[in-house]
C-alpha cells in the first residue's frame, strides 16, 4: 500500500494504452505529439502521473540496447519528472520487458504488477489488468511465459537486429495494428475487470478500481466501488484525473481536457 497526502491545488493523473511505434511510424509520431502536448498541458498542476502499462507497442532492453524512437516522449518525461513531478510506469503486456532504463534515466518508478494507493483515505486498486479476471486465458498464457527469466535470457541471446525484428513482427499482428477498435460492449457481467473487481472486493474495500488494456473508456459501478478503464490513444485520448476524493474520466481533445463520460452502468 503506497499512501499519498494530495496537496492542495494539485491532481493525480492517469492514463494507459498509448502503444507508441503503432500502427505506423507517421501515426505514432504524430500520437506522440498529442501525448507530449497533454503532459505538458497538465504539468501545471500535476503532483503524481500514473502511466498504467502498454506506453509502447513493444519495449526490449538488452543490456546496451534499447529500441530506437520515442524521444520527444522520453525527454518530455524525463523533464517532468526533473520538475519534482513523481511518475509510475506500470508494465503492460505489450511493454512488459521494461527493466531499469527507464528508472535511470528518466527518474521515474517501475511498477511490475498492481498497486493498491491511499489516497488521503480512498483505496485506490490500479493495474494495467492483463491476466486478471476469469477469462483473458491468451494474455496470461503470454505472460507467463514472457515474465519467465530463462525466457527472457534466451531471447536476449538474440542479436538485436534479430530480436527486435521478431518482436516486431509479433507485435503487428496486435488489435492495435490491425485497426480493431475494442467498442464491443455487451454489459458489465461479460466484462473481466468487473468480475475480478467484484472478487477483489470481497477481500478488503477499495473505492476505485483502474485499469487499461481494455481499450474502451469505462466508469462502472462495482458495489460501493467504481471500475475506471482508462481507454487508449488511437481512437480515444482518454485519462483520468483524481482530485479531492473524486475521480473521473477525461478527454484531450483540440488542446483542452473535457469531460468523457465513455460507456456507464450502475
Amino acid at each position: 500500500m503506497k499512501r499519498i497526502k494530495q496537496q492542495q491545488g494539485k491532481k493525480i493523473y492517469f492514463a494507459s494504452d498509448f502503444h507508441m511505434g503503432a500502427p505506423s511510424l507517421e501515426a505514432s509520431r504524430e500520437r506522440e505529439q498529442q501525448i507530449v502536448d497533454w503532459l505538458d498541458h497538465i504539468s501545471k498542476d500535476a503532483q503524481c502521473i500514473f502511466l498504467v502499462g502498454d506506453i509502447f507497442d513493444f519495449w526490449f532492453e538488452y543490456k546496451q540496447v534499447v529500441p530506437k524512437g520515442f524521444i520527444r516522449l522520453q525527454g518530455k518525461i524525463a523533464t517532468l519528472s526533473d520538475s519534482g513531478i513523481d511518475i509510475y510506469f506500470f508494465l503492460g503486456n505489450h511493454d512488459m520487458w521494461m527493466k531499469n532504463y527507464f528508472a535511470e534515466e528518466l527518474g521515474v518508478t517501475m511498477i511490475p504488477n498492481e498497486l493498491e494507493l491511499d489516497i488521503d483515505g480512498k483505496i485506490l486498486f490500479v493495474a494495467h489488468g492483463d491476466g486478471l479476471g476469469p477469462g483473458d486465458r491468451g494474455y496470461k498464457f503470454v505472460k507467463k511465459v514472457f515474465r519467465n527469466k530463462f525466457c527472457q535470457f534466451l531471447f536476449s541471446c538474440l542479436h538485436p537486429r534479430i530480436g527486435l525484428s521478431l518482436a516486431q513482427y509479433f507485435s503487428n499482428k496486435s488489435r492495435i495494428h490491425t485497426g480493431t477498435k475494442d467498442d464491443n460492449y455487451d454489459g458489465k457481467e461479460s466484462e473481466w475487470l468487473y468480475q475480478f473487481s467484484k472478487e477483489r472486493l470481497k477481500a478488503s474495500p477499495v473505492d476505485y478500481f483502474i485499469f487499461g488494456h481494455r481499450h474502451l473508456p469505462m466508469d462502472i459501478q462495482v458495489s460501493t466501488a467504481r471500475y475506471i478503464n482508462l481507454g487508449e490513444w488511437m481512437n480515444y485520448t482518454t485519462f483520468a484525473t483524481y482530485d479531492e476524493g473524486e475521480l473521473d474520466l477525461k478527454v484531450w481533445s483540440g488542446g483542452s481536457i473535457e469531460e468523457f463520460k465513455g460507456i456507464q452502468e450502475s
